[in-house]
């Protein structure tokens, strides 16, 4: 099988450097680089998506860091770019309703959990939220515990605070 070229770009935002994926159709990571995580990430995109890895800018790349400079700056609530998820069925289920969360708002994992009728299985659901590839755009910072406190965030808790902040104020 051919391997497909997927392209990478690092982008500086206010919430530290972020590694940015794409095929030549959708946007397939965005990982902070703040720990190796993004390495594993990285990795197992490639391995999804049979990619080779390219270091070029391409105009959905240069699209995606205007939208993500326009949402920093609340002039943008909602992305307007084409998704490839990378994961099993399951975790792709509970990563769609992840983007029907609205901005500015928050959801438990339990409430998640119920939404893809699974209501037993709030844990899985953070793990696969724990396991999303394309941080911010699928924004599983929008999932916070039942008792309202701030949970696991693979960016870490600050990041996760500051990007609900910004979406509230």
């Amino acid at each position: 099988m051919k391997k497909q070229k997927l392209y990478t770009k690092k982008l500086i935002t206010p919430v530290g450097l972020l590694l940015a994926m794409a095929t030549d159709n959708a946007i397939c990571l965005l990982e902070f680089m703040h720990n190796d995580h993004w390495l594993l990430s990285k990795s197992q995109v490639m391995q999804y998506l049979n990619g080779t890895d390219n270091q070029k800018d391409t105009p959905l790349l240069l699209q995606l860091e205007e939208q993500l400079k326009a949402y920093f700056a609340k002039e943008l609530q909602s992305f307007s770019l084409p998704l490839v998820l990378s994961g099993t069925p399951f975790q792709k289920e509970v990563w769609n309703y992840l983007l029907t969360i609205p901005y500015g708002e928050t959801r438990s994992y339990k409430q998640q959990a119920e939404a893809i009728d699974k209501p037993q299985s709030f844990r899985a659901v953070a793990n696969a939220n724990g396991k999303n590839h394309i941080s911010i755009l699928i924004p599983c910072h929008r999932v916070i515990s039942s008792d309202g406190s701030l949970a696991g965030y693979g960016g870490g808790i600050t990041r996760k605070e500051f990007l609900l902040n910004l979406e509230k104020n």
